[in-house]
């Protein structure tokens, strides 16, 4: 290898920063083919995910431009080569690829590639994708493989990474498309209850003005206007229910766009007033924003559902290279040392939990008729 070991750790440890980072399939895919292409020093990379109809899912090229690629045109199909590192499992190290009997020729913007080196990419009996690359740099003899025997294994050793990497890119996005159900359903939770309360309240003013329209015509007319009333109010919150319930876009919007956006949303569907406040904190790692998001909709649910508070507040401040989420409610309160029996219904355990995984505290003040508030406290912003 002409870039010696140094660079083949380095393009592993890309890899697996990749996996890390619970990046989008996509971008491990690509990261991925990045680092095949500089560790072995080749021309070109690939790596193709296969569906289910002879085709591939996700395709990733490193080495063409854009403009290169559009004019290739569809994607393969697995056949040839590809179908046979998908299908048989095995490595496929070839001095030119074009004069291989399966070798189907290129499409007329194709660049031109010679040697090759191929394999599978596996978790177990499952063949998650084809990795490859052509056209290897630095001078050998004409008819020789470029790839070699060496080559061959520490593509092999990339390829158990990428398989990692791949499945655990998976997970984190099924695990994220668990999550953005669970929050839809909660959050569609509480809209419905709200927009139930309304209807409520306008099917018994519209009883109580259909009993007062003979006997008391301007009380009845009162009663109409409060109907019209709750009628516009029920059509808002409807509203918000199609448009304002998203899934918690943590990823793309980040921590205070994504809270900001929550309390909005809750602040229409409660009586209660809901506020929120930011004050300099920038971006976090991502396992401290989604701690902060969770611990605090578990404080507003708590607020909101069980204290019969007017107003809740919620902000997120940072002073001396720490961030505090505060979530504050005029409610009912609760005894903090009675944790046994009111800790696990309030979901304070879990709350610690989240806290102490992202390497902060939590705290909480509270008394009977005085309010509640919970802090979680971490270094960083």
């Amino acid at each position: 290898m002409t870039n010696g070991p140094r660079s083949g750790l380095a393009a592993v440890s890309t890899a697996l920063l990749a996996m890390s980072r619970r990046l989008e399939v996509r971008d491990v895919l690509k990261t991925i083919v990045v680092s095949a292409r500089e560790l072995l020093d080749a021309e070109y990379a690939a790596l193709g995910v296969p569906d289910d109809h002879g085709g591939f899912a996700q395709f990733v090229v490193d080495g063409i431009s854009d403009e290169q690629w559009r004019a290739i045109g569809p994607l393969p199909r697995q056949h040839g080569i590809l179908d046979s590192m998908l299908h048989h499992q095995q490595a496929e190290r070839l001095a030119d690829v074009r004069e291989d009997p399966r070798f189907g020729g290129w499409p007329a913007e194709h660049p031109e590639m010679a040697d090759f080196l191929g394999l599978p990419v596996r978790d177990g009996d499952e063949i998650l994708g084809a990795l490859f690359l052509a056209n290897k740099r630095g001078p050998h003899p004409p008819g020789t493989a470029g790839f070699t025997e060496e080559d061959e294994e520490v593509l092999g050793i990339l390829a158990q990474h990428a398989a990692i990497a791949l499945t655990n890119a998976r997970l984190y996005e099924r695990s994220r498309e668990l999550t953005i159900a669970e929050e839809r359903s909660r959050l569609a939770h509480e809209l419905h209850d709200a927009v139930a309360q309304k209807l409520f309240s306008l099917r018994l003013t519209a009883q109580a003005a259909t009993a007062l329209v003979d006997r008391d015509p301007a009380r009845a007319k009162d009663e109409l206007h409060q109907v019209a009333a709750l009628a516009a109010e029920a059509a808002d919150e409807l509203r918000a229910a199609v448009v304002e319930l998203r899934p918690a876009a943590l990823d793309e919007d980040g921590l205070v766009a994504t809270l900001r956006n929550q309390v909005q949303v809750l602040d229409r569907a409660h009586t209660a007033h809901v506020t929120f406040t930011c004050d300099g904190v920038r971006a976090l790692p991502a396992a401290q924003e989604e701690a902060l998001l969770r611990v605090s909709q578990e404080a507003l649910h708590n607020a909101l559902r069980h204290s019969g508070a007017d107003r809740v507040a919620v902000s997120l401040t940072r002073s001396e290279g720490r961030v505090l989420l505060r979530v504050t409610d005029d409610g009912s309160g609760f005894d903090p040392q009675s944790v046994r029996r009111a800790g696990r219904h309030l979901g304070l355990v879990s709350m610690r939990d989240r806290a102490s995984g992202a390497g902060g505290r939590l705290t909480v003040h509270s008394a009977p008729g005085e309010g509640t508030t919970i802090e979680m406290e971490i270094p960083g912003g």
